[in-house]
């Protein structure tokens, strides 16, 4: 007796390191909360890989600016490390965030907000952070032309915890980077507010960077249990801020976390301004990838935010670098689920 075998072969696409989808796009790359790759010794090479990866690539996908959500270390004043929750005493992990982002500087504007583990003792026991101490206003030689303003911190200090950049986008005209700090002061608000509202910024494209104000399920997160005096949540921060601000059309956010759910470390949603204009609002976290908060750190996720010549279409790319260095993983680089990779059109 004879037996047929059939053999189905799949054909497995060739992977593609990331490029323009047309030439005369400009990017800007995004960074989630870093603070897993900070706590841990053994996890600071994978962000170093991030940030070197950046570098290699600013031309190949001139890239504009680098912006990250937050949280930049797991504890920001604890000068004992827990060993097993990090290994790393704070004054290491700012260190570790530091020598990451320090082979950009000169190169392009990286442009941080400080999330509620960059505040306090552990995480957000008060607003005192030595932020400012290893990201200081005239550390990075890009900013001397990016960096158009910057307010107070809780403690009186103008620091970049709170501070506005310009970027000039072919095609795209002047595009203005707000950063907040994490739960900002009403005066912060107020500060955003008026700058935006500036003429020399009016008819700007404004981008709104801070930390915790979107879930996974587009919803503007109203109320969270931290004790600092004066919080704006991420609803008081539309309300008092982006709703009346004509010119605020992106909100970027981190902040939440899931451990090994890629769906639920994002979000996306698009509400209507005072002005009838579409604000798109964009969570993006990935801190608990690779094996949960005591894994790799995030499995070196960023986004890759791709801004067309058309002047109005943002194209989301969700790219790992990581994955990416060796062909026996490169075919896991890319996440391409519509929640991952999606288009939307600033008006």
């Amino acid at each position: 007796m004879f037996f047929t075998c059939y053999i189905h072969i799949v054909a497995v696409e060739p992977f593609k390191s990331p490029a323009l989808s047309d030439t005369h796009s400009s990017t800007l790359i995004l960074l989630p909360d870093i603070q897993n790759y900070a706590r841990f010794e053994r996890n600071q090479g994978i962000l170093e890989l991030m940030t070197a990866w950046i570098s290699e690539n600013i031309n190949t996908l001139n890239i504009k600016a680098l912006l990250c959500t937050g949280d930049l270390v797991e504890q920001n004043n604890m000068p004992i490390p827990g060993w097993i929750r990090e290994n790393q005493s704070s004054s290491q992990q700012w260190k570790s965030a530091s020598k990451a982002f320090e082979r950009l500087d000169g190169k392009i504007p990286y442009i941080l907000c400080t999330g509620n583990h960059d505040y306090g003792y552990r995480s957000a026991e008060n607003r005192m952070s030595y932020f400012s101490e290893y990201f200081p206003t005239d550390r990075n030689v890009c900013w001397r032309e990016s960096l158009v303003s910057i307010t107070n911190n809780a403690q009186g200090y103008p620091t970049l915890e709170n501070a506005a950049y310009e970027l000039n986008i072919s095609k795209w005209g002047k595009l203005l980077i707000i950063v907040l700090e994490f739960a900002p002061r009403n005066e912060v608000l107020q500060w955003a507010k008026e700058l935006a509202a500036n003429e020399k910024y009016k008819k700007h494209k404004c981008i709104l960077l801070t930390h915790s104000y979107l879930n996974h399920e587009g919803k503007r997160i109203a109320k969270e249990g931290y004790k600092f005096p004066e919080p704006n949540w991420g609803e008081d921060i539309w309300k008092k801020l982006v709703f009346p601000s004509s010119n605020i059309r992106f909100v970027i956010s981190g902040h939440i976390t899931s451990e090994n759910s890629f769906r639920e470390n994002v979000g996306f949603q698009t509400d209507i301004n005072i002005a009838g204009k579409n604000v798109h609002q964009m969570v993006f976290n990935a801190q608990a990838e690779g094996g949960g908060k005591f894994g790799n750190g995030g499995d070196g996720w960023l986004r890759i935010i791709e801004l067309l010549p058309d002047g109005r279409t943002v194209k989301i790319q969700t790219f790992s670098p990581f994955f990416a260095i060796s062909p026996s993983t490169q075919e896991y680089a890319w996440r391409i689920e519509n929640y991952d990779n999606f288009e939307f059109v600033i008006e």
